[in-house]
């Protein structure tokens, strides 16, 4: 396999598996969550590392995915006692990813770890980073990674696609006819952080943000079928990451910039465009009824 299609392969499934979980979150309004998770792991990498003193990504894997899982206990716990949901994500995040920073300033001068990383990443990097698992040579630690959270997303959500279907739109009928609304509310959160954390170290920070939000946003725009919303943030996400890598080696950019840029475009595309929600679609639409009236 050739050193393009690694990386292609890469965004690809950084786009799916951010793409599809992105949905729900724009949804239920809790997009900007994955901004605090996408930074806030980089406490659990720092913290895995001052504990193993090792660099394998499944300990750092494992840290990032606990902070996580900690950030969302403690949104929900600030918005359960009466802090807007806004500022208790700001707090939290803020909070959690500069004890990171701190603790990378003070102890982590030597490894690779450090906040440009974080925030840009170094997908170029990925093909060199390969691992032997399941006696398969030669595959990038990081197509693993994003290949089984993927497949465990996907199980999750069509196990469970009614209850997440019914409370992200009628939450009080969720709870009216028993299901367990705080339960799917973690179990998703929980997700969200899995995914985060496996695109993390793959493609930093701006890129996991850019497509836990932007897809999901495209697809709400052009469709109202939830399940065609799952499929369109999916397509968006690995169009925006094929157009971004060739336009990023065209340019000589940063090739996770370039993607985050191109599925910003995607979005301004159908924001303008789409047949329903667009812009023009709804000034015409207002032409038509002053017509009308």
């Amino acid at each position: 396999m050739s050193y393009t299609f690694w990386i292609l392969l890469t965004a690809s499934l950084v786009g799916v598996t951010c793409g599809i979980m992105g949905v729900l979150l724009i949804l239920r309004k809790l997009a900007m969550l994955s901004d605090a998770i996408s930074h806030t792991v980089l406490l659990g990498i720092i913290s895995a590392f001052l504990i193993t003193q090792s660099l394998d990504g499944w300990t750092m894997f494992i840290g990032a995915a606990i902070v996580g899982l900690l950030t969302t206990v403690f949104v929900q716990m600030l918005n359960s006692a009466g802090v807007q949901s806004d500022a208790s994500i700001g707090i939290v995040f803020t909070f959690l990813f500069a004890i990171g920073v701190i603790l990378v300033s003070m102890f982590a001068d030597n490894v690779h770890i450090d906040v440009e990383h974080t925030i840009m990443g170094e997908i170029a990097f990925i093909p060199w980073e390969t691992v032997n698992w399941f006696g398969i040579e030669g595959i990038p630690q990081a197509v693993w990674m994003l290949g089984i959270v993927l497949v465990i997303d996907v199980i999750l959500l069509v196990l469970f696609y009614k209850e997440f279907k019914v409370s992200t739109f009628d939450p009080e009928l969720a709870a009216a006819i028993g299901l367990p609304v705080g339960l799917l509310h973690y179990l998703l959160m929980g997700m969200t952080s899995l995914t985060a954390v496996a695109a993390f170290d793959a493609v930093g920070a701006i890129l996991v943000v850019a497509m836990l939000i932007t897809p999901g946003a495209t697809a709400y725009l052009l469709t109202e079928r939830l399940s065609m919303m799952f499929v369109l943030s999916a397509v968006i996400g690995v169009l925006a990451a094929f157009s971004g890598y060739y336009i990023a080696a065209w340019l000589d950019a940063s090739i996770a910039g370039m993607m985050a840029a191109m599925a910003g475009l995607l979005f301004l595309l159908a924001f303008t465009f789409a047949p329903q929600h667009g812009i023009i679609a709804k000034r015409l639409m207002q032409k038509r009824i002053k017509h009308d009236v």
